[in-house]
């Protein structure tokens, strides 16, 4: 049984940061390139970031360039999303997802095979 559990979210005014963590099991974490998406409410899910399955290759969406960081340890199957200089509109519900596909180019929800649950990340002015 394939799952992905996120934490570290929570409550941040803006300018912090927050790091976000997503802890794998029941697929091999070392092939699967890994993604960051988040879910404001009323919208769709928004790609922020993936990293390849060796962690050569990140990919980050425009909005949070320069802001954020991902990284990943393959020997605790967890990948991680640091979150600097938050603003009000990086609210919403922040996901993991896997791609078994290993190159870390996909930044679609659709393209990812297994997702977490998400985490709640909330910034205040």
């Amino acid at each position: 049984q394939v799952q992905l559990v996120e934490s570290g979210g929570g409550s941040v005014q803006a300018g912090g940061s927050l790091r976000l963590s997503c802890v794998t099991s029941g697929l091999p974490f070392g092939s699967n390139a890994m993604g960051w998406f988040r879910q404001s409410p009323g919208k769709d899910h928004e790609f922020l970031s993936a990293i390849s399955a060796s962690a050569d290759n990140t990919y980050y969406a425009d909005a949070v360039k320069g802001r954020f960081l991902i990284s990943r340890d393959n020997t605790k199957n967890t990948v991680y999303l640091q979150m600097n200089r938050l603003r009000p509109e990086d609210t919403g519900v922040y996901y993991c997802a896997s791609d078994r596909h290993g190159m870390g180019w996909a930044d679609d929800w659709d393209e990812y095979d297994y997702w977490g649950q998400g985490t709640q990340v909330t910034v205040t002015f």
